[in-house]
């Protein structure tokens, strides 16, 4: 599911304090644990890391280690002189507005301006701006800087610092580490109450999920596609050549992406999501097909005016879009081609916890990345009256996101999946609403053309389908009707002056 691009996403790290414990490695658990009966309540205890994670950047240890140290002083505050007061991610928001040679520099004055200077997303940010996607990886963002402009230069680029630093105690830090190479929780893993169902027939899907608005994983729907057998990264490499596709804010090569994501150990992961496929490779958009119950697409008749609506996705184990509505109020679906995902969706009316949507919907304030919503904020469901509706969706599977529900999608391994967003008959009107609303020009997404999209759109709706917003319009009013003439028994009992006798 494309992340809707009218939303924009402001990160927050959540405050958090780490026991001192031990973090270890382990043997990857079983991908989709066997569901139980009851949900465990209790915590598994402790973290546990992914195979061949590096050792923690530069020795940057959580705060709450400071404690069982009462001898130790943060050489976090000492080498920070008089900018101790500021938090550690206004810090570093201030290196970002330096260039890399200033950043060395600075890197070399103390202990603490050198594991801050060496954060790798402020190297990250400037192989992207000055790079863009002409960049080969080289086991770090820094490496790969240095490699690009230097290439005689000999740097190590597996990721590991040679120079450890005692006693610097930071959360933001080491959770920012933390995440990029902690495994999935098998409580994360374990909830599954998703509705399933194979063989159904158009009517049953409209009437059952479209119309009601409910969620549904399909399957058997890509029994007959070519890209089930054929997409392997191989062939994707030898079919697509040079290429590019959009990959975050840049656009990269298949090979060299693939090259990235083999290399990469980071907490977000950049994520191949390329709007143009079909266009840049006819050969792709002939190895897949709609499936039957999507269809109807109404935005199909606005030609190659209408806003995007597919995209190939590809990206590594930890990769995916964090909390989010689709764009203009549509509905989608999501074909896992290869790999698998973890999904997590909550009702319109449930703002996911930890997510701050502004008022009228143009941003979302949210965690810094998925792993870190499952750390902090996962368990806040468990006693909720609405829980999410949670599921792993496998290679052959179909997800169906209803407009309007919120939803997190994680990689758990390598992953390949087309999605498309599409109006029906079902959300025709809500799509409307939606594209006429006074700050459609914030709101809208897809599109140069956001002030007048809602004008063309019906337009060529009533040019093509005379008649059908007005029935629709016709429908939804009788729908209202009976909604608000149905009265409870209590109300009844109350106006007919009912009393119970004991």
């Amino acid at each position: 599911m494309p992340k809707s691009k009218n939303l924009l996403l402001t990160s927050k790290r959540r405050k958090s304090k780490f026991k001192k414990q031990k973090l270890h490695q382990h043997e990857p658990e079983s991908l989709f644990p066997e569901k139980k009966v009851e949900e465990e309540d209790e915590d598994e205890g402790g973290f546990k890391l992914k195979i061949a994670a590096p050792s923690q950047e530069h020795g940057v240890q959580p705060l709450g280690n400071l404690y069982f140290n009462p001898g130790s002083v943060n050489v976090r505050n000492t080498g920070l002189g008089n900018l101790q007061i500021l938090s550690d991610e206004l810090v570093l928001d201030i290196l970002g507005l330096l260039g890399a040679s200033h950043l060395g520099i600075l890197a070399t004055v103390t202990k603490s301006f050198y594991i801050f200077a060496n954060h790798e997303p402020l190297w990250r940010n400037l192989v992207l701006e000055e790079l863009k996607g002409e960049f080969l990886f080289n086991g770090s963002w820094k490496s790969t800087y240095v490699a690009a402009y230097h290439p005689k230069f000999q740097f190590s680029g597996d990721g590991e610092s040679n120079l450890k630093i005692i006693d610097f105690y930071s959360d933001y830090l080491f959770q920012s580490w933390l995440c990029a190479n902690l495994e999935m929780k098998p409580k994360w893993l374990r909830r599954d109450n998703i509705t399933r169902v194979r063989g159904i027939s158009v009517e049953e899907f409209i009437t059952k999920f479209e119309e009601p608005n409910k969620p549904v994983l399909l399957e058997g729907c890509l029994d007959g596609w070519p890209a089930i057998e054929k997409w392997s990264r191989d062939y994707l490499i030898k079919v697509v050549g040079d290429v590019e596709f959009a990959v975050g804010p840049v656009e990269m090569t298949l090979e060299n992406y693939f090259w990235y994501s083999d290399g990469a150990r980071e907490e977000r992961p950049l994520y191949l999501f390329d709007p143009k496929f079909a266009e840049k490779v006819p050969v792709l958009d002939s190895e897949y097909d709609v499936p039957v119950y999507f269809r109807e697409d109404l935005f199909g008749v606005l030609g190659n005016e209408r806003p995007d609506y597919r995209w190939i996705i590809i990206g590594p184990a930890g990769s995916g879009s964090s909390f989010h509505i689709d764009p203009n109020s549509t509905s989608a679906w999501n074909a896992v081609i290869t790999g698998s995902k973890k999904w997590v969706l909550f009702p319109p009316d449930v703002v996911p916890p930890g997510v701050h949507p502004s008022p009228d919907g143009a941003e979302v304030a949210c965690p810094v990345s998925i792993i870190e919503w499952f750390m902090n904020f996962y368990d806040d469901t468990k006693d909720w009256e609405k829980k999410p509706i949670e599921c792993i969706c496998k290679a052959g599977e179909v997800m169906f996101v209803p407009n309007g529900w919120w939803h997190l999608v994680i990689n758990l391994e390598e992953s390949i999946a087309i999605t498309q967003n599409y109006a029906s008959r079902s959300n025709l009107l809500n799509v409307l609403e939606f594209l006429k609303k006074p700050n459609a020009k914030e709101l809208v997404s897809g599109t140069t053309d956001r002030e007048n999209l809602h004008d063309k759109f019906k337009k060529a709706i009533e040019g093509v389908y005379p008649g059908t917003i007005q029935e629709l319009e016709k429908k939804a009013e009788e729908a209202k009707r009976v909604e608000e003439q149905r009265v409870s028994f209590w109300d009844s009992a109350k106006s007919d002056s009912f009393k119970f006798s004991f």
